[in-house]
């Protein structure tokens, strides 16, 4: 006869000679439920991070369950009976990617105004020690491009969000500006398009660095470049109708016929 960790067991005939703990009262249906799903979640998140390094080193389409499988010492049949399959794996993998974003944050979820550039920039130093999460990511949104992949909708409604979070970030920032001087909104590079461009512009400079960054990160600090650049994009914005235009003037690039 086997035992759980919770019973005793007795030599056959032992007679007790001295006083033990008072019995326990026997597990009730809702404490035996508490483990099993609390083994479920531990084991679910064992194979969201051996996914997450399977697809960030190989892929979505090179990336095997079998292998997500071995890294967690079960079968292939066991991954798709906690995800029902590699697509739902994927989505399970992307969403557990933005979590981890974001546990650090008071509420779970990313602030608004100047707080949100502080937390991009904040982000980008904890990537710095995350590299399997970076690549992860940087692997499935290159790959999202590609015609059918099954993260293409997931990562154009990301960029969608993200834009639209900096650029209301942008926006109360410019407003909040602008009532501490008691004046008005009036100047036509601080509105709707200009913000959207800034948005578009740090999402592309923190997802180029990264990439750069996993490519060779001695030669890129990911940390300073990130802060850098957004810093650079933020004060550019703010300035307005005032932004120096280096670049200006230079003339119409040839097109060779």
């Amino acid at each position: 006869m086997t035992s759980g960790s919770d019973d005793v067991v007795s030599a056959p005939g032992a007679t007790a000679i001295a006083p033990g703990p008072p019995p326990q009262a026997p597990p009730t249906a809702a404490s035996r439920a508490r483990r099993p799903r609390r083994a479920t979640a531990e084991r679910r998140e064992e194979i969201l991070r051996a996914a997450t390094r399977v697809f960030g080193s190989k892929g979505y389409h090179n990336g095997s369950l079998h292998e997500v499988a071995a890294q967690v010492g079960i079968t292939h049949a066991g991954v798709l009976h906690h995800f029902g399959s590699k697509d739902r794996l994927l989505w399970a993998v992307l969403e557990y990617r933005d979590q981890v974003d974001v546990e650090h944050l008071e509420g779970k979820h990313i602030p608004g105004g100047l707080d949100l550039f502080r937390h991009l920039v904040t982000t980008a130093r904890v990537n710095a020690g995350r590299r399997g999460i970076v690549q992860t990511y940087t692997v499935l949104t290159g790959e999202a491009v590609t015609d059918g992949h099954p993260a293409s909708d997931w990562v154009r409604e990301r960029f969608t969000v993200l834009r639209g979070n900096i650029a209301d970030a942008l926006r109360t920032v410019v407003h909040e500006r602008a009532t501490a001087r008691g004046e008005a909104v009036t100047d036509p590079e601080l509105d709707g398009v200009a913000l959207d461009r800034a948005a578009s512009s740090i999402i592309a400079v923190m997802d180029g660095l990264q990439t750069q960054w996993l490519l060779d990160p001695a030669a890129v600090d990911l940390a300073d470049a990130s802060a850098f650049a957004i810093e650079a994009i933020l004060a550019a914005t703010l300035a307005g109708s005032e932004r120096p235009h280096p670049t200006a003037g230079t003339g119409p690039v040839p097109i060779e016929g």
